[in-house]
C-alpha cells in the first residue's frame, strides 16, 4: 500500500541528504586547505629532517582523515546497491504476482459469464408460483435447494473477482510507490559515486606528498616499524578484551576454511617486506569493493582505521584464535557484532596508503601470527 505520508518523509529524507552532503563538501574543503598548507612547508623546509618527521606526522593524520571520509561513502554507496537490488527484487516479484492475477481474474470473469448465461437459459423462476404448481413438496424442495446452490456459488465467484480487483489495485500502487523509491535511491547512487570520486581524489594528493616524505630507504623502514607497533599494540588490547568474551569453537587445520576474499596472493606469509620487517599475513590482489567475508564465526574486537593498514577489522574466533583484514575500502561491521561464517564485513580497498587495491590479511594465535595457508584452502 501507498504510504499516506511518503511525500512528506521523501520531502525530509531530500533535506538530510542534502545537510549531509553539505557538510561532507565542508569537511573536503578544510582537508584541500590543509593539504595545500603542508605541500608549501615542504617545499620551502626540505632539508629540515625535523620539521619533516612533524609534516609526515600531519600527512598521516590528514590520510586518516581522507580514508575515513571515503569509507563513510563507500558504504553509503554499498547501502544503496543493496536497496536497489532488494527493490529490483521486489518490483520484479510485484509483476509476477501481478501477471498471475491477471490470468485468475480472466478466469473468474468468464467463469461468472457463464454462470450468468446458464442462470438466463435455465429461465426466471419464481418461487411462488412453483408452490401454486401443483407437484410435490419434495421436488419444489429440491429445485429450491438446487437454485439456493446456484446463487451461493454465483456470489462466491463475485467475492472472489472482487478480492482479486482489490489485490490487484493495491499492487499497482505499491509498484508507483517503489517505482519512486527506486528512482530516489538511483539519484542518491549518482551524488555518493560523485562525492567518493572526490574524495578518492583528495586522498591521492595527500598519498603522493606522503610519499616524498618517505623517499629514503631509513624513513620507509622506520615508517614500518611504526606500523608494526600499532598493530602489536592493537592485537595486545585484543587479548587482553576476548577474556570477557563467551566461548567460541576457534579454527581447525582439519577443516579447511575458505579465504576472505578471491584473488592472486601478491605477498606471501614470511616473505620478506623491508630489511628484517617480514609479512606477518598475507596481501591478496582484488577488485576494489569487492567483498570480504569473515573465515569462521566470531566476534568483531577492532573495527577502525591504523596507521599503515588503513581501515581494519579483526574479529575474535575464540580459543586464542583471531582474524584480522586489513586495507579494506570500508567496514560493514563494528566493534561488538556478531559475525557468521562467509558474512560480508568489509569491502576490499586501498586505505593504509596503498596504491593498488587489495586486502591484508592474518590469522593470530595467541597474539602470534601464523600462516593463514594453514587454515585456508585455495
Amino acid at each position: 500500500m501507498v504510504n499516506i505520508n511518503f511525500f512528506s518523509k521523501a520531502s525530509i529524507f531530500a533535506g538530510f541528504i542534502l545537510l549531509s552532503t553539505q557538510l561532507q563538501a565542508s569537511d573536503l574543503q578544510q582537508r584541500q586547505s590543509d593539504l595545500k598548507q603542508l605541500q608549501s612547508q615542504i617545499s620551502r623546509q626540505e632539508s629540515d629532517l625535523k620539521d619533516t618527521d612533524k609534516q609526515r606526522t600531519k600527512l598521516v593524520n590528514l590520510l586518516k582523515k581522507d580514508e575515513k571520509a571515503i569509507a563513510v561513502v563507500a558504504k553509503k554507496v554499498n547501502q544503496t546497491k543493496t536497496s536497489l537490488a532488494q527493490t529490483d527484487k521486489k518490483l520484479i516479484s510485484l509483476t509476477q504476482r501481478q501477471k498471475a492475477l491477471n490470468k485468475l481474474k480472466k478466469r473468474q470473469q468468464e467463469s461468472l459469464a457463464n454462470q450468468l448465461a446458464s442462470a438466463y437459459l435455465s429461465g426466471n423462476h419464481d418461487y411462488s408460483k412453483m408452490l401454486l404448481n401443483q407437484q410435490s413438496p419434495a421436488t419444489i424442495e429440491r429445485l429450491l435447494t438446487y437454485y439456493q446452490y446456484l446463487n451461493k456459488a454465483r456470489m462466491a465467484s463475485i467475492n472472489e473477482l472482487q478480492e482479486t480487483m482489490k489485490e490487484l489495485d493495491e499492487i499497482t500502487k505499491e509498484q508507483i510507490s517503489q517505482k519512486k523509491n527506486l528512482n530516489r535511491l538511483i539519484l542518491n547512487q549518482q551524488q555518493q559515486n560523485k562525492q567518493l570520486t572526490l574524495e578518492q581524489g583528495q586522498r591521492q594528493n595527500t598519498l603522493a606528498l606522503l610519499q616524498k616524505t618517505l623517499n629514503s630507504r631509513g624513513a620507509k623502514l622506520e615508517q614500518l616499524q611504526i606500523e608494526e607497533a600499532s598493530l602489536k599494540r592493537i592485537v595486545e588490547q585484543a587479548i587482553v578484551d576476548t577474556k570477557n568474551t563467551p566461548k567460541m569453537n576457534g579454527l581447525s587445520h582439519e577443516n579447511k576454511l575458505s579465504w576472505p576474499t578471491e584473488g592472486r596472493i601478491k605477498s606471501g606469509f614470511g616473505s620478506q617486506r623491508s630489511g628484517q620487517v617480514k609479512w606477518k599475513g598475507v596481501t591478496v590482489s582484488a577488485p576494489e569493493g569487492q567483498a570480504i567475508t569473515a573465515i569462521a564465526s566470531g566476534k568483531v574486537i577492532y573495527a577502525d582505521w591504523l596507521r599503515g593498514f588503513g581501515m581494519v577489522l579483526v574479529v575474535n574466533h575464540g580459543k586464542g584464535y583471531m582474524s584480522l583484514y586489513g586495507h579494506a575500502q570500508t567496514l560493514l561491521k563494528n566493534a561488538g557484532d556478531h559475525v557468521n561464517k562467509g558474512e560480508s564485513v568489509a569491502l576490499v580497498g586501498r586505505s593504509g596508503g596503498q596504491t593498488e587495491a587489495g586486502l591484508y590479511f592474518e590469522v593470530r594465535h595467541k597474539g602470534q601470527a601464523v600462516d593463514p595457508a594453514k587454515y585456508c584452502k585455495r
